[in-house]
């Protein structure tokens, strides 16, 4: 059998990757949401899959402290993942301040996302703008706030591919 370019490169890539993960909840920042059940959870399975979590936060539904959050991890992180703020409502704007930022994006992930999502909660998933690419070397996630739509882009697309997309991206072949 030929070797496959992806298995040699997971061979070359590191075994484990440090994550910032920020709950983006205008509501959870301020101390009047509720508990933060999605960050727990994904602090949770980051932990599990042998990957190093460098901070978890929650910050405001808002542009400035949201690249403010992006400037921050991606001096000391191979992987930002920020939850929230990716649906259609008027103060959902995590994409919109993110987006712009990227080096690079990568399309397939939030395509696979929806892809996946749609299974679960059938023609609502149109409605997520979860994406994904590069800045500055770092891999940046932008995924839904709930612990389900976290927990299906941990476990399915994220955790399986994060040290082999580091490698990629920082130039790595």
């Amino acid at each position: 059998m030929p070797p496959s370019v992806p298995r040699e490169h997971k061979e070359k890539a590191p075994k484990s990757v440090s994550f910032s993960l920020y709950i983006v909840s205008t509501s959870r920042s301020s101390g009047k949401g509720k508990e933060d059940l999605t960050g727990r959870l994904a602090e949770e399975l980051i932990r599990k899959s042998g990957h190093r979590l460098v901070r978890r936060e929650i910050i405001p539904d808002e542009p400035d402290a949201i690249r403010e959050a992006l400037l921050k991890a991606s001096n000391d992180s191979d992987v930002v993942i920020f939850s929230g703020g990716t649906g259609l409502h008027p103060t959902d704007v995590t994409p919109d301040t993110v987006e712009p930022l990227l080096e690079r994006t990568i399309p397939g992930f939030g395509e696979l996302f929806r892809w996946l999502s749609y299974g679960q909660v059938g023609s609502a998933a149109m409605a997520s703008r979860a994406s994904a690419g590069v800045f500055k070397g770092s891999l940046v996630f932008l995924l839904p706030g709930s612990p389900d739509g976290v927990e299906l882009a941990l476990t399915k697309l994220i955790l399986p591919e994060a040290a082999h997309l580091v490698y990629l991206a920082r130039g790595g072949h």
